[in-house]
């Protein structure tokens, strides 16, 4: 199998992060591909274009964070990734992650082509859904699950690529959920590069 990812994308992360976790990256070769890029190498295999992308041994694709995780768990891990449990997690993370590039989207535009009302609506998502993550009294897993990875894939994002989020404010569970999985190797080994947003 190969795993077409960008070392900016917290999406393409988050597999990364998983597929370490849980013991099934020796199965995967991973390959660094360039985005909105019509020479990017995994376009002859996806013509969508984004990372994370999947290439299983039969030839069949899977892109999209939110199909690649639950089929890991059908190739028999450490441990599972997705327990019910984690479901309503996993979807409040994602709505999180999805505000900020939405918002980082804008701000990367030129300052005349952003639009108010989407970085104000983004705003308001990404702080009503940390809020609410806060309230929920996450705390660090031995082992974590997709919800877990996922959270700490998004507020690495926060840390290195969507610095206009203050995050922290407010947020000291998290901080201290997030802290102690960027500790574990898996996410040292996928650590994204810095932003200058």
């Amino acid at each position: 199998m190969q795993l077409f990812y960008s070392s900016g994308s917290p999406y393409a992360r988050a597999v990364r992060v998983a597929l370490r976790e849980t013991g099934l990256l020796a199965r995967v070769a991973e390959r660094e591909t360039t985005l909105r890029d019509p020479g990017a190498v995994v376009l002859p295999h996806s013509p969508v274009g984004r990372v994370p992308t999947l290439v299983l041994a039969d030839g069949t694709v899977l892109t999209e964070t939110a199909l690649i995780l639950p089929y890991l768990d059908t190739l028999g891990g450490a441990y599972p990734l997705l327990p019910p449990a984690t479901l309503s997690r996993c979807g409040q993370v994602l709505g999180l992650l999805e505000g900020m590039a939405v918002w980082n989207r804008e701000l990367r535009r030129p300052e005349h082509e952003r639009s108010p009302g989407v970085i104000a609506l983004e705003t308001t998502r990404v702080n009503r859904v940390a809020d609410t993550l806060e309230a929920q009294g996450w705390t660090a897993p031995a082992r974590p699950d997709a919800a877990d990875i996922l959270l700490g894939c998004a507020l690495g994002y926060a840390e290195r690529r969507h610095r206009a989020w203050p995050w922290r404010q407010g947020h000291p569970a998290l901080a201290r959920v997030f802290d102690t999985l960027a500790e574990r190797p898996s996410f040292r080994d996928t650590l994204p590069p810095l932003s200058g947003i």
